[in-house]
């Protein structure tokens, strides 16, 4: 695509996660988005957005019940051409800590594993390593020595986002630009000092930026809906992004009770996507439900 005389990235946009079976009021996209409790969730998200973020791998509880059938499903279940970001397991980034004297790199090699049969219907996305709050810069070797010992980047598509504001130096940029991985962008509470962490950074051939909210009630970001003027500054750093790399992938993680999905479809029409009938009638629809739940102010809704 191009923009002026620039050749564009391709930009991808979806959410961290679609299977989400509660009712709004309880932080599930029933109601709001999903018609009813029995709707084939992936088959029906998929109709609306071409990739998806899946967070569960990283929880153990639910990663030791996976398999690759799990995966498989996955596959059949959404169209040819839709792809799944995949966060690699806290085993490998918060129980062993990328340590390779810990066996993180085996872990790893057997997430790889698992996750193949999305890598074979070329359905597999950004690999995602997010690192704990607690691994700071003087953790620099680990890394170093494990991104090394990983498979190719020329198979797989890795993607580290830092979470301690140590990190906002140079070196790491270097570092992650030898290995062709991109450094994560994100969106969070200004009161969380990552704030470099929205700045347009791209070191590698492809990116990803996520959207994890800006609540401060409480201890999850991710319940929160954006305005369109907290969007609107990232308009332009996706045009920035989509100038220097060759895919973009956008998730937006604010999903408790929705407000993923509706950020999401906003920010597909302000990036300049025309949005279809059946999207736009979505969107309406999970903005009308979040007014009458007191959830939505007019600064909340994009102008069409």
């Amino acid at each position: 695509m191009r923009g002026g005389d620039t050749v564009m990235g391709e930009l991808l946009l979806g959410c961290s996660g679609w299977n989400y079976p509660e009712n709004q009021d309880k932080g599930g996209w029933t109601g709001v988005f999903y018609p009813d409790k029995d709707t084939k969730r992936l088959r029906y998200y998929s109709q609306f957005f071409d990739t998806a973020e899946m967070d569960s791998t990283f929880y153990e509880k639910f990663y030791s019940h996976m398999t690759k059938g799990t995966f498989i499903g996955m596959s059949r279940a959404s169209p040819e051409k839709f792809q799944f970001s995949i966060k690699v397991p806290e085993t490998v980034t918060h129980v062993k800590r990328l340590d390779i004297k810990k066996g993180a790199v085996t872990s790893f090699e057997e997430f790889l594993d698992k996750i193949s049969p999305l890598k074979t219907a070329n359905k597999l996305g950004a690999i995602l390593f997010q690192l704990p709050p607690s691994f700071t810069v003087s953790d620099f070797k680990n890394i170093e020595k494990f991104l090394d010992r990983l498979p190719s980047t020329a198979s797989y598509e890795y993607a580290v986002e830092f979470r301690h504001p140590s990190w906002g130096t140079e070196g790491p940029w270097e570092m992650l630009k030898h290995y062709n991985i991109a450094a994560v962008m994100t969106d969070s509470p200004p009161s969380e000092n990552l704030q470099y962490l929205s700045d347009v950074t791209v070191t590698a051939d492809h990116s990803l930026v996520r959207f994890h909210g800006r609540n401060t009630k409480g201890h999850y970001w991710y319940n929160y809906l954006y305005s369109a003027q907290e969007l609107q500054p990232w308009v332009d750093k996706v045009d920035q992004i989509r100038k220097q790399t060759k895919i973009l992938r956008v998730y937006f993680n604010n999903h408790y009770g929705g407000k993923a999905v509706v950020n999401a479809l906003q920010f597909n029409a302000m990036t300049g996507h025309s949005l279809s009938e059946m999207e736009t009638n979505a969107l309406e629809h999970a903005e009308k439900y979040l007014s009458n739940q007191g959830l939505m102010t007019s600064s909340s809704v994009c102008p069409s």
